[in-house]
């Protein structure tokens, strides 16, 4: 028996088809590929928008939406959220260059993550940053000593580990032990710390107890978590918090039994959620932030890449193609997965062909490691077909070992209003680490 499949309900929501093949933004796969070649990531620009705006549809303009970069980085897609008015969370200094120069306002960035270096601190500081969230006791020395020597104080937000209540996605990051910010427990000490510090400003609080979460009944109750937090630390401090970052979390489908997250019932939440915000005190004017990153980009992006050889072993069919996991290291289920499953996938250029094939699909690197797909139901592959892997947007080509035998690096293509145009040029064989522009 055939399994489900989530290639035809993704086409069909965030692409279409033409002559038979997959179009991405209304441009054919193969026209995409004989123009920029292979392996090649391409983005859909109205789908990024789109998802920014299903978001907000559901959440109201009670919240801000700031965009998570680390899920992708490149400038250009930065650029379309930030002409959105999203605000951005950055999580290194060169983090913060990518954002600057794509056009992001100080003022519109916060700087979170486990090890923040003086001298990156120093940087973003000198520069200006809306907040710097705060996750150990020595960031907390070090801000207070570059306010010293700045002569001004800070603006920052206490991160906290949440209790395991709070928890829940595919990766919880709260309630267990972590390098993540301090744990709740902790908290009422950590706010008098910051508080005795006459060059930190204590402006909010940050928590992030999941990812990659498609229920939207535990979202909504890690944001009612979150603003009982911010209650709380509103009432130690003696007065309202001016934002509570509620984190992102907010997941995609990937795989055959996952569904996507019920925006209906996140919007139906809502107001129940926020219904006594608006009278409290303690919450009176504070901003509340959600920091998406891989919601609002991940449908957008597809690895496209160039079947190189078909064959057979012990009766099994192996397809191979000329990219793999230096690329797209999520895909191939070895970024942190405990159960290695396939990504959606097609052959592009036969969209809309039977499948009568089972294969496994994999890279071009030494190692088995490099495989992208175990058990993909596909119509019969050819050498010169693409393979089109989607869900690909965020957490792919900068989450990917790149160096590994020094392929050179893809082309990144973004597709706006029917046109397409290089955001990322592809790497040569004497430069195969081509720095982001």
């Amino acid at each position: 028996m055939e399994k489900p499949s989530l290639v035809p309900g993704l086409i069909k929501q965030n692409f279409s088809t033409i002559d038979g093949e997959l179009a991405i933004g209304g441009i054919k796969a193969s026209a995409l590929t004989e123009t920029y070649g292979t392996p090649l990531f391409v983005y859909d620009a109205d789908i990024i928008r789109n998802n920014l705006r299903r978001l907000r549809d559901a959440v109201g303009n009670r919240f801000e939406i700031y965009y998570s970069v680390k899920a992708n980085p490149n400038p250009e897609i930065i650029k379309i959220l930030v002409q959105e008015g999203v605000g951005l969370e950055i999580s290194s200094a060169s983090e913060y260059v990518r954002a600057c120069r794509a056009g992001g306002l100080p003022e519109r960035i916060v700087f979170a993550g486990p090890c923040k270096s003086f001298d990156e601190l120093e940087f973003v500081i000198n520069r200006g940053i809306a907040e710097i969230h705060l996750e150990s006791i020595e960031e907390i020395e070090n801000v207070s000593i570059i306010g010293a020597q700045e002569g001004r104080s800070i603006s920052v937000a206490i991160r906290i580990n949440p209790i395991a209540a709070a928890q829940g996605g595919a990766m919880r990051m709260g309630g267990v032990p972590s390098q993540f910010g301090f744990d709740e427990e902790q908290l009422e000490n950590v706010i008098k710390l910051v508080l005795s510090k006459p060059q930190l400003e204590l402006t909010g609080i940050h928590l992030f107890a999941g990812t990659q979460i498609l229920d939207a009944d535990i979202l909504l109750a890690q944001w009612a978590h979150g603003l009982g937090l911010a209650k709380r630390v509103s009432a130690i401090r003696g007065a309202p918090i001016a934002s509570l970052d509620l984190g992102g979390g907010l997941g995609i489908p990937y795989f055959s039994n996952e569904t996507s997250l019920d925006l209906k019932r996140v919007a139906h939440g809502v107001p129940r959620l926020l219904a006594s915000t608006s009278s409290d005190p303690a919450l009176k004017g504070t901003k509340i932030i959600l920091e998406p990153g891989r919601f609002l980009i991940g449908s957008a992006g597809v690895y496209l890449s160039r079947i190189q050889s078909v064959k057979q072993s012990r009766g099994t069919t192996y397809v191979v193609m000329d990219g793999g996991m230096h690329h797209h290291l999520a895909a191939s289920g070895n970024l942190g997965q405990v159960i290695k499953r396939d990504y959606p996938q097609l052959i592009a250029n036969k969209a809309t062909a039977v499948a009568e094939t089972t294969a496994v699909v994999v890279g071009p690197l030494c190692t088995p490691l490099d495989t992208i797909g175990r058990d993909v139901e596909i119509p019969q592959p050819s050498v010169g077909d693409i393979m089109a892997i989607l869900q690909s947007g965020a957490y792919a080509l900068t989450a990917s070992p790149s160096g590994f035998l020094s392929h050179p690096m893809p082309a990144e293509v973004l597709v706006d209003d029917g046109h397409a145009k290089v955001i990322r040029p592809r790497g040569d064989f004497e430069q195969p680490i081509t720095p982001l522009p």
